[in-house]
């Protein structure tokens, strides 16, 4: 009897110590993105700088899959695959990338994890109930992000601030409406697969805009930073990490999944204030936690509303 349970617990351990170890990989990789696109768009435009990232990460998708001879989306698939290119890397992973160019990196991270509060508020328009404990949360995420603005009241005064904030909130409202889309038009094909085809279509809009605005330089004339910057973005950001988030998703519980969402904005912020020298005050450390827990009030509520068989998405 104490072999087989030594025998199931060992079993068990093995299960999930890989897609553990894939959860913590996202958890820290895709929080140095962050600085990696603060780096890479101070030497060129940022729109261009996600449409190459785009575009070479998408390439080595479908050249993988391509080689293996999978099959390709049909019908109805095609549009949901266009809508995700478009909500998830042309505006959301676009405009997160433009933003960073305006504010730092560690404050991007930080807006960029309020995606749940999104998701409330278009639920809630949507005709769905909010619970208690999601308005609480929802006011917890309020008083911290008072609490980190404070200190930049002044900054507010400055266009460029304004832009890259509005920019970073556009983006995680984008990002929301992608999720949504997800869990209703959830995919019956490769999950991989259809990552590639978002990033190498996004790729085209994104190339498309920047050429019909001129907001692009001469390749030749981007530094060697920037392109380490995207070389990292597509290696660790665009491929190796999201394996792993998928992965992890696939293996883990989602409210163990999620966890990465609030790891990824400290890991920007202490290593922002490492490398880049941004701002580590006692507002965006005590503010930070605040939004980030009441981040974590909100999606606790909604899985809890939706195991309890009421109607509500749920975002991973």
């Amino acid at each position: 009897m104490k072999t087989k349970i030594q025998t199931a617990f060992k079993s068990r351990i093995n299960a999930i110590g890989l897609p553990i170890l894939a959860l913590c990989w996202v958890s820290f990789f895709w929080g140095t993105t962050w600085l990696a696109s603060k780096e890479g768009v101070k030497h060129m435009p940022a729109l261009q700088l996600a449409g190459i990232r785009q575009f070479i990460g998408g390439s080595l998708y479908l050249t993988f899959f391509l080689l293996k001879n999978t099959p390709w989306p049909k019908g109805k698939q095609w549009k949901s695959i266009i809508i995700l290119s478009l909500l998830n890397f042309v505006l959301s992973n676009g405009l997160s990338t433009w933003g960073v160019k305006y504010i730092s990196s560690g404050l991007g991270a930080i807006i960029g994890a309020m995606v749940p509060l999104w998701i409330v508020f278009i639920s809630f328009f949507k005709g769905e109930r909010i619970t208690r404990l999601a308005v609480f949360g929802i006011i917890t995420c309020f008083g911290g992000v008072c609490v980190i603005f404070y200190e930049h009241l002044f900054d507010f005064l400055k266009p460029d601030f304004q832009f890259g904030i509005v920019l970073s909130i556009a983006a995680t409202i984008t990002w929301a409406f992608g999720t949504l889309y997800t869990k209703k038009k959830a995919a019956s094909f490769n999950p991989y697969f259809s990552l590639g085809l978002q990033m190498f279509i996004s790729s085209i809009f994104l190339f498309a805009f920047v050429g019909a605005t001129g907001a692009s330089i001469p390749l030749s004339d981007i530094p060697l930073n920037s392109w380490l910057s995207i070389a990292y973005l597509v290696i660790i950001g665009s491929v190796l990490t999201f394996i792993a988030f998928i992965y992890a998703l696939q293996k883990l519980p989602t409210e163990l999944s999620s966890l990465y969402a609030y790891v990824n904005p400290i890991v920007a912020v202490i290593l922002g204030s490492f490398i880049f020298g941004e701002p580590l005050t006692t507002a965006i450390v005590f503010g930070g936690s605040v939004t980030l827990f009441g981040l974590y009030l909100i999606n606790y509520a909604m899985r809890k509303k939706k195991n309890s068989s009421e109607p509500i998405t749920e975002i991973s």
